[in-house]
């Protein structure tokens, strides 16, 4: 939902609790938990892109409960990126939140729900995400703009060592979903991770396999262009959830 829609939204919820008495459940309290998790499992429904997120804490919750029983929740949550893309299929429950070293990136969040016959409804939300900046080191690593040419190169660099030991299939980037660097006496060092999808390839023009059984996977690459391992995680497509394998390749790739 847009800004401008959110608050709207907002504007009318304040104008009912002018007429209304509001409840402060305690952040901790089963209601608030809840909410805050139907909030966090809606929110990562709604990615197409980039990483999940678990919720962190709960800043603040107000319920306004109207004469028909209906309640309507206003949260305010912080989540934190986790290290699993939104494709792959591991439960959030077991995704690894993203150390802070590591340019880990918060998300706050106000959500809107009702609650209409015992169900939880998201109805409206705004977040923004931002880097984590608190207690990082001098000369740790930081996080680049997607379109950094540098780190685009060095991603590509890292897609040919994978391919050139794979067999019977050739893999192309399906989406770069984040790049960092760090600064050592040999120069700029790259931490990247990528996602990759099967391709279609014909006179050295590769396109990404037009098929939900497409093999997917996400590759983690680190090091310099002329040196670097990369390792990729290759999950099985999203509608076979019932025969997810999921195994490692890695290779260390020296030019």
């Amino acid at each position: 939902m847009s800004l401008l829609g959110f608050t709207v939204v907002l504007g009318l919820l304040l104008g009912v609790w002018a007429q209304h008495n509001v409840l402060r459940p305690l952040c901790d309290s089963p209601k608030a938990e809840e909410a805050a998790l139907v909030a966090q499992d809606y929110l990562n429904g709604q990615h197409t892109h980039g990483y999940k997120y678990a919720l962190n804490r709960i800043e603040d919750i107000k319920v306004q409960v109207e004469p028909n029983g209906q309640e309507t929740y206003v949260l305010e949550i912080d989540l934190l990126e986790t290290n699993c893309h939104v494709l792959d299929p591991t439960p959030l429950a077991n995704c690894s939140v993203r150390p802070k070293l590591l340019t880990a990136v918060e998300g706050d969040c106000d959500v809107v729900l009702k609650r209409v016959g015992g169900v939880l409804t998201v109805t409206a939300f705004k977040c923004k995400t931002e880097e984590s900046t608190e207690d990082l080191c001098v000369g740790c690593s930081t996080l680049l703009p997607l379109n950094d040419t540098a780190a685009l190169d060095f991603v590509q660099a890292s897609l040919a060592i994978f391919n050139n030991n794979t067999v019977n299939v050739t893999y192309t980037i399906l989406e770069v979903g984040r790049m960092s660097s760090q600064l050592v006496s040999g120069g700029p060092q790259y931490l990247v991770e990528y996602v990759v999808v099967e391709a279609n390839c014909t006179n050295d023009a590769c396109m990404p396999l037009n098929d939900p059984m497409a093999q997917r996977g996400i590759c983690t690459a680190k090091g310099f262009k002329i040196a670097h391992s990369v390792d990729c995680k290759m999950f099985a497509a999203p509608m076979v959830k019932s025969c997810v394998s999921i195994h490692h390749v890695i290779f260390d790739g020296q030019k």
